[in-house]
C-alpha cells in the first residue's frame, strides 16, 4: 500500500513534468502585443462606460430635478 502511494505520486510528477514540456510558450513580442491591445480595449470600454454614466446621470437629474 505505501509503495503504491510513492508509485502514484512519482508518477504524478512525472506526468505533469511531461505535460509542462508539451507546453507551447508564447514569445515575449506577443505577450506584449496582447497585453497592449488589452489595455488599449480596457481604456475604450472604461470611457464608454464614463460617458454613459454622465448621460444617464444628467438624463435623470432632468426627470427628477
Amino acid at each position: 500500500m505505501e509503495n503504491t502511494k510513492k508509485n502514484s505520486k512519482s508518477n504524478w510528477f512525472k506526468e505533469l513534468k511531461a505535460e509542462f514540456g508539451r507546453i507551447i510558450w508564447s514569445t515575449k513580442e506577443t505577450v506584449a502585443k496582447e497585453t497592449t491591445v488589452v489595455v488599449i480595449w480596457t481604456i475604450v470600454i472604461g470611457i464608454i462606460v464614463a460617458i454613459l454614466d454622465m448621460g444617464f446621470q444628467y438624463v435623470i437629474k432632468l426627470l427628477v430635478g
